[in-house]
Order: structure tokens, then sequence, then C-alpha cells
């Protein structure tokens, strides 16, 4: 049995444009309720959410029987989390607060064996299904997706150096935290929060390397896609779930009321 390729990291390499769902529920069966949805990928919450191994393992599974490729953003640069979320079979992983290029090798660093890196070695996990993928640590490294959160001022100015770092296959702007460390604190989609991402993302993508965010507006989600960002999650699970509540409720008192 051979590693199956990873269609996340080969459309990012290619340059086809990814659309993505942020995945805050910490439930299996909430992540079965959108993985038939057709989303390319899935961003499954460590940092943000309760999520713990077992949450998460109960959502890698469920979304094993779909087309969308789940991502686990880690809860921090740790490499004891990394080794076990890719022993548990994560396509990829989400770096959050990367602020330095140091910061970015260990990262990359957690997702190889040695030489290469640090990652521990164990046969059989549910990544290796057990001990049948013969390939596994030969491919591994070029199959797992390894993805750096910018959130800061600083980072901003250190992206395209931290970008150089081999082995990082996509660099992710969270406008959120940008803004608060621009004293915008709950403006993510403030017109000075993208200028200052737009140009750092320009030059990131005119060497080649994929960028991509989240954004709970689908008509900015389109214009970043169109721009020439990659990966783009266009929203959250509970964002949904609140909008979609809140709008039954409002349709059903306007009706009522008539």
């Amino acid at each position: 049995m051979n590693l199956s390729e990873n269609p996340f990291t080969r459309a990012l390499a290619s340059g086809n444009r990814q659309v993505g769902l942020w995945v805050t529920l910490c439930s299996n069966f909430a992540a079965e309720v959108v993985a038939p949805a057709g989303f390319d990928w899935a961003l499954i919450d460590m940092e943000h959410s309760h999520n713990d191994y077992a949450s998460v393992l109960g959502q890698l599974q469920a979304f094993a029987a779909y087309d969308t490729v789940p991502i686990v953003r880690v809860e921090w640069n740790d490499a004891v989390a990394v080794k076990r979320l890719l022993d548990l079979g994560a396509p990829g992983l989400l770096f959050p607060m990367i602020q330095t290029v140091e910061e970015a090798r260990a990262a990359v660093a957690a997702t190889r064996y040695p030489p290469h890196g640090i990652r521990g070695v164990s046969g059989s996990t549910r990544a290796t299904k057990f001990g049948r993928i013969k390939d596994y640590t030969a491919r591994i490294e070029d199959e797992t997706a390894v993805l750096l959160q910018i959130e800061t001022q600083a980072a901003l100015e250190r992206a395209e150096a931290i970008a150089e770092v081999e082995g990082v296959t996509g660099i992710f702007f969270g406008p959120a935290d940008i803004a608060a460390d621009m004293g915008m604190l709950g403006q993510p989609t403030a017109r000075e929060v993208w200028e200052k991402i737009r140009p750092v993302a320009r030059r990131l993508m005119a060497k080649g390397m994929p960028v991509g965010t989240l954004v709970s507006d689908t008509t900015l989600a389109a214009e970043l896609l169109g721009e020439g960002f990659t990966f783009v999650a266009c929203g959250t699970d509970t964002g949904l779930l609140a909008r979609g509540s809140d709008a039954l409720l409002s349709e059903m008192k306007g009706k009522l009321n008539r």
C-alpha cells in the first residue's frame, strides 16, 4: 500500500484556487454535516476552540470519506503537538503566530524526520494505516502542507524571509490579529489592514509562494482569490449556525407580525 497524494498540497503548488471553511465546533458529527458540502479544504482549529486530540481524530475520520482536505491548526508551534497530529494523519498543519525565521524553521523541523527535522518515529499509526503504507517515510514530507500564519506588523515585515524557509508550503495572513496589532481591534476587513497585507501578499506571490487567509465576507474572499490568493476560507461553522438561526427566527417573527 502506497501513500495517497495530498490534493490540497498539490493544488497550492499548481496555483489552483482553494475555497475553505473554518471548523470550530469540536464535533465529529458537525464535521460530517459540512464535509459533503464540497469545500476544497477545512481548517480544524485547536488554537481558538476546545478541541483536543480525540475530537480532532473524530473530525479527521469524518472528513476522510469526502474530498475536502482537513488541515489542523495546532495550539502553538510545539513539536510534541505536531508529532501527535501528524501521527493521527493530519494532511497539513497551520502554525499560529509565526514571528521569525527561527520559528518558521522550528515549525518545519517538527514535521520532518531526522536528519531533516526532529519528528519522532512511530511505525504503527493512523497516518501509516498502522504500518501498511510502505513508502510513508519516503514521501510524507512532500505531501504534508506546512502553513505559517503571519499575525503582526513585525511578522509582515519579515514575511518574505519567513517564506524562504525550505519546507514552507504556504503563508497565511491573520487579519484579525494584524488589525489588533494596528490598534484596530475587531476590524479585520478594514481598508487600512488590507493595505498592509496586500503588498506583502503580492511580493510573496511574485516569488511563487501560495498565500491564504480567512475572511467571513464572500465578496472580499472572492476578490482575494481573484487577486492571486490561493487558499481562502470564507466562513466558519459557528458563524453559519449563528447567522442561520438568527435569520430563521427573524423570518418567523416577521410572518407572525403580519
